[in-house]
C-alpha cells in the first residue's frame, strides 16, 4: 500500500474479546478509506483497562485482519504508553486545564445530574481544591462550545460544558482515561483521518477539546451508524455478539461494504482477497456513506 499521500488512518479495537461483525465493518470502513486515499492504516490496541481485557484477545483481533487481507505494521499497544499519557496530562494540569479529583463514584451517582455522555461531574473539586493524594484527574470544560464538521454526519455542535461537564484524563484507580488516550496517541501516530460508528461521536468532542488544549491539530473525523441487532442493541463484545468466522472472509468483507452502501459486483464473490481490495481502492467514496445519516442513532444512547 503506498503512503505517499499524507493520509493516515487507524483502526483501534479494545482486546475484551475476538471481533464480531459490527466491529468488521468499522476496520473495513477505515481500511477502505485510507487505500482509496493511497494512504497508510494503523492499528492500535486500546488495552488501557486490563480489568475488562480477555487474554489472548489482542492476538485474535489482530489474526482476524490479517486474514480478511488488511495490511499494516505491527500494532501498538496503549498499555505501553503511560510516559505520554502523563506528560499530556502534566501539561493539562500546568495549563490550569486539568485539575485533580477525589470524588467517589457513588458521591456522583447521588450528587451528578444526568447529560447525553453519563453523569454530569458537580465540579465540586473544581470549586474546592481535592485532598492530596487524590489519583484521578479531571478536563476543565469552559464555556466554549466546541464544533467541527463531520465528513459524514456534517456540522457538529455541542456546548461541552454544559452538556457534558469535566471529564476524567485518569481514574481514581489510577489508569488513563479513553479520552485523552486517543488524543494523544491519534497525534502523536500522525492520524490524519478517524472513520469511526455514531457511538464514539460524543466522544469526538472531548478528545478535540483535550488536542485544542494542548495546541495541537485534532484528524478529521466521520461517523457511520453502528450495526445493531434483531432486539436493536449494538453488537458489541459486552452483548456477546457472535465472533467473526474468519473461514468466510470474503463473505464478511462484501457484507460489509453492502452494510456501508457500496455495491459490490456479484463477480467478486468468487475473486480473491486482492482482487476485492483492489475493487475497494477504486471505488471506496464517503458520499456513499451520506445515505447513512437518517439511520444515525448520534451516539447518544
Amino acid at each position: 500500500m503506498p503512503a505517499d499521500s499524507g493520509y493516515r488512518g487507524r483502526f483501534a479495537p479494545s482486546p475484551t474479546g475476538p471481533l464480531h461483525f459490527g466491529s468488521l465493518v468499522a476496520a473495513v470502513a477505515s481500511y477502505a478509506d485510507a487505500i482509496s486515499n493511497s494512504g497508510e492504516w494503523l492499528v492500535r490496541i486500546e488495552d488501557l483497562d486490563p480489568t475488562r481485557e480477555q487474554p489472548g484477545a489482542a492476538e485474535l483481533i489482530v489474526e482476524s485482519l490479517v486474514r480478511h487481507g488488511m495490511v499494516f505494521s505491527e500494532p501498538v499497544r496503549q498499555s505501553e504508553r503511560s510516559g505520554l499519557y502523563g506528560r499530556a496530562m502534566q501539561t493539562l494540569l500546568a495549563a490550569d486545564a486539568a485539575y485533580p479529583c477525589s470524588c467517589s463514584r457513588k458521591k456522583l451517582t447521588r450528587e451528578a445530574a444526568p447529560g447525553i455522555a453519563g453523569l454530569i461531574y458537580p465540579g465540586t473539586c473544581r470549586r474546592r481544591p481535592a485532598p492530596p493524594g487524590a489519583n484521578a484527574v479531571r478536563f476543565k470544560c469552559d464555556s466554549a462550545s466546541i464544533t467541527y464538521q463531520d465528513e459524514i454526519q456534517g456540522l457538529q455542535h455541542i456546548a461541552l460544558g454544559d452538556q457534558i461537564g469535566d471529564f476524567l484524563l485518569r481514574r481514581g484507580d489510577g489508569y488513563f482515561a479513553y479520552q485523552l488516550a486517543v488524543a494523544v496517541d491519534d497525534h502523536a501516530q500522525g492520524i490524519t483521518h478517524v472513520l469511526r460508528g455514531t457511538d464514539l461521536l460524543l466522544s469526538t468532542f472531548m478528545q478535540i477539546a483535550v488536542l485544542r488544549k494542548l495546541a495541537l491539530e485534532p484528524p478529521r473525523y466521520g461517523h457511520f451508524p453502528v450495526v445493531r441487532g434483531p432486539d436493536g442493541r449494538k453488537l458489541s463484545k459486552q452483548n456477546r455478539s457472535t465472533p467473526l468466522n474468519n473461514k468466510i472472509c470474503k463473505n464478511n468483507i462484501l457484507n460489509a461494504l453492502i452494510y456501508l452502501k457500496h455495491d459490490p459486483p456479484r463477480a467478486l464473490k468468487s475473486a480473491s482477497l486482492t482482487d476485492i481490495w483492489s475493487w475497494v481502492a477504486q471505488h471506496w467514496t464517503l458520499s456513499k456513506l451520506y445515505a447513512m445519516r437518517s439511520d444515525t442513532d448520534k451516539g447518544y444512547d
